[in-house]
């Protein structure tokens, strides 16, 4: 499982990754927490973080673009080192008392956007730095990293919040962007492409058709769509401000550091076995995400959230590796990134929908009941996806198919 570290440009790239995702679990606690304390308002939360991800949606198939024609590696170092300094502004404003909701918005709007330009790098850079027959491992390896920063990330989010305050947290998270980028800085990965010229329209043209020739991608990333939107305003907004009046914001922190943990035993189990049809199995078991929302909804308890969290975090795990590794294996390299962007773009374009209702919604309807509504969504949007037979039906590659002799960079 961890033979991919023996390969330095992997393990450079796995670094950066893990501490560009460290301060990004640290990052959204800390700055709900800030704008709970600054706002008392739901609604105000709502409109800083879905700030965020209308930025990060807008920009997203433009970054895959970039990813499919300049060096992936050269583009995630320019992106750390932006979000360090949206988020060194932002814990200036909040520790020196100027900070506000206009102000909190256009920050955040900032690190939105650097953050869609790195994320179809990251995601597609992995298989130039291994063999092909490493791919799954490097995919679990990586996500299993990325997990273990989030379970640190988000504990360190909520205890920093809790006992030095949101400004300190946020000014933590720039210096850990700072360090990804030094280590982004020394993987050498080459363009895919060099000789193609760049003309951002009809890539995106291109990617869209790539995108869309698999009814397997789309039917997924539609289920998605659905999928985030719930699970973020329900967790994400909603839950900081139920955690506030019952378990407590260590506890919160704690809680959401369990689905992490979750995750990172899911990685384990999902890099030494996955079954033929893992895709169909690992889209049905998302729906184990509806339980922690009905929780939520009708019994805060810590113990018990811990449980369905920690449980939630190894099905989100064995559904990504699973889709990681059914992109790459079906998608060519030198459109992958693009593919990746338009997967973010249908992951997320809904986001910041859930973020900015969620609150509107618990005041005219009560929180409970918006809660289990996000919980019915999540489970008809996870249904509909297994229904089709494009997810069904794909099968993964067997490994002992995959040529052992191709390198990946």
């Amino acid at each position: 499982m961890l033979e991919p570290l023996r390969h330095k440009m992997f393990r450079r790239l796995a670094v950066g990754r893990i501490a560009s995702n460290l301060a990004n679990s640290v990052a959204p606690i800390a700055l709900a927490f800030a704008v709970l304390d600054l706002t008392h308002s739901v609604v105000a939360l709502g409109l800083v973080v879905g700030a965020r991800s209308i930025a990060n949606v807008a920009l997203l198939l433009m970054g895959g673009v970039l990813a499919d024609r300049l060096p992936r590696s050269v583009i995630l170092q320019g992106a750390s080192l932006a979000a360090a300094v949206s988020q060194a502004a932002t814990a200036a404003a909040v520790l020196m008392h100027f900070a506000s909701v206009p102000l909190l918005v256009v920050l955040s709007v900032v690190n939105g956007a650097v953050s869609a330009v790195s994320l179809p790098a990251a995601s597609a850079l992995t298989p130039q730095t291994v063999p092909k027959p490493l791919w799954r491992q490097a995919n679990a390896v990586v996500r299993m990293g990325i997990n273990t920063a989030m379970i640190a990330g988000a504990s360190l989010g909520g205890m920093v919040a809790a006992l030095a305050g949101p400004g300190w947290a946020l000014a933590g998270t720039a210096v850990v962007f700072l360090a990804a980028s030094v280590f982004y800085a020394r993987v050498d990965a080459p363009e895919i492409d060099e000789d193609a010229p760049t003309r951002p329209w009809a890539d995106i043209r291109s990617g869209w058709r790539e995108f869309t020739a698999r009814t397997w991608v789309w039917t997924v990333v539609a289920s998605l769509m659905v999928i985030n939107a719930a699970m973020t305003g329900g967790l994400y907004v909603l839950g900081p401000s139920i955690a506030d009046n019952t378990i407590g914001r260590l506890a919160w922190g704690f809680v959401l550091g369990a689905q992490t943990v979750g995750s990172l035993v899911g990685g384990f189990v999902a890099s030494r076995w996955q079954p033929r049809r893992a895709l169909a199995l690992g889209t049905a078991l998302i729906g184990i995400q509806a339980v922690p929302l009905l929780m939520l909804a009708h019994a805060p308890a810590v113990v018990p959230l811990l449980v369905v969290m920690f449980i939630g975090g190894m099905a989100i795990e064995q559904f990504g590796i699973a889709w990681d590794m059914s992109l790459q294996e079906n998608v060519p390299q030198d459109r992958l990134a693009r593919v990746y962007s338009y997967d973010a773009v249908g992951s997320f374009i809904a986001i910041p929908v859930g973020e900015m209702v969620a609150g509107p919604l618990a005041k005219t309807f009560g929180v409970a009941a918006t809660l289990t509504g996000a919980a019915a969504l999540v489970l008809v949007a996870v249904a509909a996806a297994v229904c089709s037979p494009s997810v069904r039906s794909l099968v993964r590659q067997p490994e002992v198919q995959q040529p052992v002799q191709r390198s990946g960079a």
